[in-house]
């Protein structure tokens, strides 16, 4: 996260001087003095008068933006251009409550790549009058999940590893693939 500092010309929202007592108003000393103390305090009296858009990752700055997402374990790299983190940030919360489901790990997909991602699994769900009745799907375990892009890289195929490492069913073993998409001829 960038350092916040002073911002020339700002004024205070709370200027010292004014809350003086009247024996100063007249001393220059005490003015100046107190004037560079508002120069100081300016910046962080202006953040806390807006501090509720620090927390909206719509508003607040894009180094803020970032920092705030490591607080809520937003799943990102660094690499992210600013509208997207943003909608990462903003969306995080509401993927904790689906994590590992499949839903949640499409949608973690799509807020990364922009694209969603082709999920199979072995799971299922049946229902029974009887005890002990079979189990359905296959009896292992499995999840692919595939994603096309238009230029893929090594480090997307890295990247797809961890978001669905961090954000598939934990019992459940893996493996990705990252393929280029088809490209068509537009005439």
């Amino acid at each position: 996260m960038s350092a916040r500092g002073s911002v020339d010309g700002l004024e205070s929202s709370a200027p010292l001087s004014a809350m003086l007592p009247a024996v100063f108003a007249d001393d220059d000393l005490a003015q100046r003095f107190v004037a560079g103390l508002d120069e100081v305090l300016a910046p962080i009296l202006n953040t806390l008068d807006c501090l509720d858009s620090y927390f909206d990752p719509a508003l607040t700055p894009a180094d803020f933006a970032r920092w705030l997402g490591t607080w809520i374990g937003a799943e990102t790299d660094g690499t992210e251009p600013d509208p997207r983190l943003r909608a990462i940030v903003a969306a995080t919360a509401r993927l904790h409550r689906i994590r590992g489901t499949r839903q949640g790990l499409a949608e973690t997909v799509h807020l990364a790549f922009g694209t969603t991602p082709e999920i199979t699994e072995s799971g299922g769900a049946a229902w029974s009058a009887r005890p002990l009745g079979p189990f359905p799907g296959p009896a292992r375990p499995a999840l692919h999940v595939a994603l096309r892009l238009p230029d893929p890289t090594p480090a997307d195929t890295h990247r797809l590893d961890a978001l669905v490492a961090a954000a598939r069913p934990a019992h459940m073993p893996y493996t990705v693939e990252v393929t280029a998409a088809e490209r068509t001829s537009e005439r």
